[in-house]
């Protein structure tokens, strides 16, 4: 510590190895520590899944697609529609991916159209690749359920879109 805190602490029978000079092994404290936490505190089996899923999801190397149309917020209502499937528009430098959320699954195109993968995150669960014609549209016949984004490969360039609720 320094600065005007340093009067407040005194420094006699006090060194930089411990409180007391008896020297604790900070090491031995730790995993002390992580086995108490182990025995009293356990991490649900379930939440280590899930944060060993979320870690699995995370792309170094992905852009982020950037929503720009959202039908739950950018369009009109439509009468006589109460169903009508959300529409979702996501942008990432020249790509473009446009995306219908229906109870049926999702369908969606990739513009410019050419070769890609793409593959729908759902949280803790894998990644479930789906297939994409050469026009660069794809379906899904799994409606997205909690959470999901989409993960695209086109050519070197990986693009992940916003997370979104269904």
């Amino acid at each position: 510590m320094s600065g005007a805190h340093d009067d407040a602490f005194p420094k006699e029978g006090f060194d930089d190895a411990g409180f007391d000079g008896t020297g604790i092994d900070g090491d031995l404290l730790e995993e002390e520590l992580r086995r108490a936490a182990a025995a009293l505190d356990p991490v649900p089996a379930e939440l280590r899944q899930i944060a060993l899923g979320a870690y699995a999801l995370h792309d170094l190397d992905g852009d982020i697609a950037e929503l720009t149309f959202d039908s739950l917020v950018d369009a009109l209502p439509v009468r006589g529609m109460p169903d009508a499937p959300r529409m979702l528009t996501f942008r990432a430098g020249g790509l473009t991916v446009d995306v219908e959320v229906t109870g049926e699954g999702l369908i969606g195109q990739v513009l410019p159209p050419g070769p890609a993968r793409v593959e729908v995150l759902g949280g803790p669960l894998a990644a479930r690749p789906v297939a994409v014609d050469t026009l660069g549209r794809f379906t899904s016949d799994t409606p997205p359920v909690g959470p999901f984004a989409l993960r695209l490969r086109t050519g070197g360039q990986v693009v992940v879109t916003e997370w979104l609720r269904a």
